[in-house]
């Protein structure tokens, strides 16, 4: 649904998928756009982490899945994301995530959009896969940020929804999201204001200790650190 969701969890699958493209494209990469797309284009195989900039107008071969992490505001914006794949007579599969409390978005795009759905059951062993995005939170600055950044867009987004009877953040646990974030603790932003987590447990570490990778954007940070001191 955001930008930010899509820096952080593209980062993420590039170091938790080998031997796989992963590429990243969304709205604000102004520039990028086509020469990302037309190379994602030329690949016999991939993955592409992308916001709804890439929803509809654009023709993509032999798409196997269109994976609809969050659900989009319009009925119409999810036909347009599943017209993705299984294009001029081929098939292919599209698949939404929705939380047990959401479930009546199915009913909505029945009506709406006549669009038939199957659930598909949670898959059974699933490797757990937050811990390894935790220590990579703490071994560089740039995840640790993406990611509080991604929750933050990823909350005020779903305030936004526009089906906002069946999408309503009141109901939403930020415990539970924190930790599919794999965040290292809460940020500070007006919808958390107020509130306590007994079910997140934030990490021991001082993250202001954490550096960037990139020696370059850690020796800034220390330079403004020395100036606010």
């Amino acid at each position: 649904s955001t930008c930010a969701c899509v820096e952080y969890y593209g980062k993420a699958l590039e170091s938790l998928i080998k031997q796989v493209k992963i590429m990243s494209i969304h709205g604000k990469m102004k520039h990028k756009r086509n020469k990302i797309f037309t190379e994602f284009r030329k690949l016999p195989g991939g993955i592409l982490v992308c916001t709804d900039v890439m929803a509809r107008g654009i023709d993509i071969p032999e798409v196997n899945w269109v994976l609809q992490y969050d659900p989009p505001s319009s009925a119409s914006a999810f036909v347009h994301r599943c017209g993705r794949t299984a294009r001029i007579g081929n098939v292919g599969s599209a698949l939404v995530f929705l939380l047990p409390m959401e479930e009546s978005y199915v009913n909505f795009l029945s009506i709406n959009q006549k669009c038939p759905m199957q659930e598909m059951k949670p898959q059974a062993n699933v490797s757990d896969l937050l811990p390894k995005l935790k220590s990579m939170a703490l071994a560089d600055r740039a995840v640790f940020e993406k990611g509080m950044k991604a929750f933050v867009s990823y909350v005020q987004a779903y305030a936004k929804h526009e089906c906002n009877l069946i999408f309503r953040i009141k109901d939403l646990d930020f415990a539970s999201l924190a930790k599919g974030f794999a965040l290292l603790k809460m940020p500070k932003m007006p919808e958390l204001r107020g509130k306590c987590f007994p079910d997140f447990t934030p990490v021991t570490v001082n993250t202001d200790s954490i550096s960037f990778k990139d020696k370059n954007r850690e020796k800034q940070r220390q330079k403004q650190l020395e100036q606010q001191r």
